[in-house]
């Protein structure tokens, strides 16, 4: 299938979007609630926060499909890799901003995190997500490659990712787009806030 792949950056709050966004959200992890339009905004005004969409307008794109793979991020326990090495060198791909008066059907999002610390700036990949009837179109690759490219803008000096092991695509499309693999331990701190305050488990 050849499209015309749009890659736009969120800049305004909008229902119609919101709704996009939620359909797609559920598909990453099942169990997170969906945002509100206050949420959304707080996303967009949020200085290290960029949220990307992926959008196409195509005939064969099925309009009201709400079904969604995942391409990345350790959010999700069903990451796997969408539009990987079967994608067209001969897709195109725009870069803009986008709202829900574009009238294109959105098939995919992530969110690029780029935030300073005392050793440089950093770039982190989350929450990479694409329609499932979309898979194998290179939309992941594209919205990967743009947040390279906006990471790049920042200064970033890396960008970082995460993605299981038996994620055997997702792994193959990172290594082909220049990630590499580190030698390093991930750890996660779930936070509870109606909790009593913190303390450390050796007390």
């Amino acid at each position: 299938m050849n499209l015309n792949i749009s890659i736009s950056e969120v800049t305004q709050p909008d229902v119609l979007l919101l709704d996009s966004i939620n359909s797609l959200l559920s598909s990453l992890s099942p169990n997170a609630p969906a945002i509100t339009n206050d949420v959304l905004r707080e996303l967009i005004e949020d200085p290290a926060t960029r949220l990307l969409l992926a959008t196409i307008n195509t005939p064969s794109a099925k309009e009201g499909s709400s079904e969604s793979e995942v391409v990345g991020g350790e959010g999700s326990s069903e990451s796997e890799v969408v539009g990987g090495e079967g994608s067209s060198e001969s897709d195109t791909v725009d870069k803009g901003k986008v709202t829900s008066k574009d009238r294109k059907k959105i098939v995919g999002m992530l969110t690029l995190a780029v935030f300073r610390i005392p050793s440089g700036v950093r770039a982190w990949i989350e929450d990479v997500v694409v329609d499932t009837e979309m898979r194998g179109n290179g939309i992941g690759a594209a919205l990967v490659r743009r947040a390279i490219e906006i990471a790049q803008e920042s200064k970033a000096k890396t960008v970082d990712l995460t993605s299981r092991p038996s994620r055997e695509a997702a792994n193959r499309l990172y290594q082909r787009l220049g990630f590499e693999q580190r030698s390093t331990n991930v750890y996660r701190y779930t936070v509870e806030n109606d909790a009593p305050p913190y303390r450390d488990q050796r007390n």
